[in-house]
Order: C-alpha cells, then sequence, then structure tokens
C-alpha cells in the first residue's frame, strides 16, 4: 500500500496538477498577450467575450476546434498530422524535473513539489527540449510548399546558432553548484546566500537572449517572419493542428522561464535566503510567503518580459541574426565560462 501511495498515487497526481495547470497557463497566456500589446498601444485588448474579455482563451479554443482542418493535397500527410504533436509533447515532459518547490508535508507524508529529481536534470532538459524543433522542420517539410519549407530551414539554422551559446551560458552555473541537478542548484544558491545572477550576470543575459531565440520569439521569430515568409513553418496548418503549434510556442516560453528563475533567480526562494535583516530591516516577513508563490512570480515577470519583448524589439535581418549567435553570443560565452573556471579554481585553492 506505501509503495503505491509513494511510486504511483503521488506521482501521478503530480504529473496531472502540472499538466492541468499549465495548460491553464498556455491557454491565458495568449488573453495576456494580446492584453499586454493593447496596453502597450494604448488599446483595450479582447473585452466582449467574458468580463474584461477573461473568458476569450475558451472561445478561441472552441474556434479552433470547429474550424476546417485542411491538408494540402500533396503533402505527406502522417508527418503532416505529427508534426505539431512532436513540437508540444518535449514542451511539457521537460517539466517532469523542473522544481517548483521544496519538500512539504501533507498529512504527515514528506511531498517534493517537483515530479522527479534527476542528477542530471539540466541535459535532460536540454536535450528534451530539442526535439521540439525536429516538429517545426517536419511540418515546413511535410507542408510541400515553398513558405514552411523556408521557414523550416531557418529554424534549423536558428537553433544550431544559438543552441551551442544556450549550453555554454549555463556552464558557470554547473561549475558553482557541482551538481547538474535543478534541485541542488537551488539548493546551492540557498547554501551560497545568494542567487547565481548576481555571479553570472552574463551568462544569464546571454541564456535569456539564447532562449528568446531557441523559443522563435521576437526579434528572433524568423522561422514565422509573416512580412517575408507569410506565416513561415505552420503556413500550410489550419483549425486544430495550428492551435498545437501555438500552444508549444508559449509551452516553451514557460519552460525557458523556469529554467532562468531555477539557474539564475533562486528558483522557489526567497531574496536573500539565509538573511535574516537587511540594512536594519528585518525580512522575517518574506518568510510567509510560501516558496511556490515565489517561484511562480519570478516565472510571470520573464514571461511578461517575453511579452514587452515583442511589442518593443524589431525584427533582425537574418544576416544580423546569424551575426549576434555566432560572432557575438558565443564568444562571449566561451570567455564567460574561462574565467569563471579561472575563479572557482583561484578561490578554491
Amino acid at each position: 500500500m506505501e509503495f503505491a501511495i509513494d511510486y504511483v498515487l503521488i506521482p501521478f497526481i503530480k504529473i496531472l496538477v502540472v499538466f492541468l495547470v499549465v495548460s491553464g497557463v498556455v491557454a491565458y497566456l495568449t488573453l495576456a498577450e494580446r492584453k499586454v500589446a493593447a496596453f502597450i498601444q494604448v488599446r483595450l485588448g479582447p473585452m466582449r467575450v467574458g468580463p474584461y474579455g477573461l473568458l476569450q482563451p475558451i472561445a478561441d479554443g472552441l474556434k479552433l476546434m470547429l474550424k476546417e482542418d485542411i491538408v494540402p493535397s500533396q503533402a505527406d500527410k502522417w508527418i503532416f498530422t505529427l508534426a505539431p504533436i512532436i513540437t508540444l509533447i518535449p514542451a511539457f515532459i521537460v517539466l517532469a524535473v523542473i522544481p517548483f518547490g521544496p519538500t512539504i508535508n501533507i498529512l504527515g507524508r514528506p511531498v517534493s513539489l517537483y515530479i522527479t529529481d534527476l542528477n542530471i536534470g539540466v541535459l535532460y532538459v536540454l536535450s528534451i527540449s530539442s526535439v521540439g524543433i525536429l516538429g517545426i522542420i517536419l511540418g515546413g517539410w511535410a507542408s510541400n510548399s515553398k513558405y514552411p519549407l523556408l521557414g523550416a530551414l531557418r529554424s534549423a539554422a536558428q537553433m544550431v546558432s544559438y543552441e551551442v551559446a544556450l549550453g555554454f551560458s549555463i556552464m558557470g552555473v554547473l561549475m558553482l553548484a557541482g551538481s547538474l541537478s535543478l534541485v541542488k542548484i537551488v539548493e546551492a544558491q540557498k547554501d551560497a546566500g545568494y542567487w547565481y545572477v548576481f555571479q553570472q550576470p552574463v551568462a544569464f543575459l546571454l541564456f535569456f537572449v539564447c532562449a528568446l531565440a531557441e523559443t522563435n520569439r521576437a526579434p528572433f521569430d524568423l522561422p514565422e517572419a509573416e512580412s517575408e515568409l507569410v506565416a513561415g513553418f505552420h503556413t500550410e496548418y489550419s483549425g486544430f493542428r495550428f492551435s498545437l503549434f501555438f500552444l508549444a510556442e508559449y509551452a516553451s516560453m514557460i519552460v525557458a522561464s523556469c529554467m532562468a528563475v531555477t539557474l539564475f533567480w533562486g528558483g522557489w526562494l526567497r531574496p536573500f535566503p539565509n538573511v535574516e535583516t537587511f540594512l536594519g530591516i528585518p525580512l522575517h516577513f518574506l518568510d510567509l510567503i510560501p516558496p511556490v508563490l515565489w517561484f511562480a512570480a519570478k516565472v510571470v515577470v520573464f514571461l511578461y518580459t517575453y511579452l514587452w519583448f515583442r511589442w518593443t524589439w524589431p525584427r533582425y535581418r537574418y544576416d544580423q541574426l546569424m551575426k549576434v549567435g555566432w560572432q557575438w553570443l558565443l564568444p562571449i560565452a566561451m570567455a564567460n565560462v574561462i574565467v569563471t573556471a579561472i575563479l572557482v579554481l583561484v578561490l578554491k585553492g
């Protein structure tokens, strides 16, 4: 009975909660994007469906499911159908190792606020999330149309260009924490008494810029590029299949934000995790806020930044995109790794 509760029931409940919560957040993130865009452009945004437009994501979902689902006559139908699924699933699978909070007691039983803790959690996230790009490439190729194919090729080149710098930007954090486990990285920040963003500010900026490019968000949305490629890799998609690509992009934004918070901003830790007073100001009241809410608040800040960037920065030309990735971000990321390694050896020695 104990085995069934600890290894079957509790993990199943965790998976269900994470899936339902993230699905809800993804749905309402589409509304948040439209509201943020309206705020920046001094408009109201969706207001018709429900109070303040709060039911708009439900209406959008029903509309997409009821729309006619068209498949081009010369498309590879199996791959055309499979591509959006391949893009969406990895974005949800990687959430299995994201620590949303510490271990707490529920009804006298210790329950960790994460599905599992892998000792290679960082590698797991990088490897699984990279699979999502395969769905974009397959979707563009299977459509048998020149605009989706060009979008897919752009996406492949963009992924290769920024994945390398992204990996290097994380290495400094791994050297400081001495572990690939996301839980242990957060605990190492607690032991140190500060978040790693203060020791690795350059790495954080590199990670954030690369995450923007990896999730195909503006100003790095070249795989879509409406002004050049109609809609890019999903030009020929409609109805429910198109919505899967749309949801995958927002789910990837959530994953990238969770990783940034976990690696650089202390995960579920409150500000100054080991400090009781700061400049004579007591900080005990910060412990009253549950760790999960600290984590969620940090993620919301990053998600807002994603939306803000889209309506603020102009899109790069493709040659500029490649130049930024290879000639600027990668050399800076490698230099940051070398400097961090030297400092770690000197301080430990």
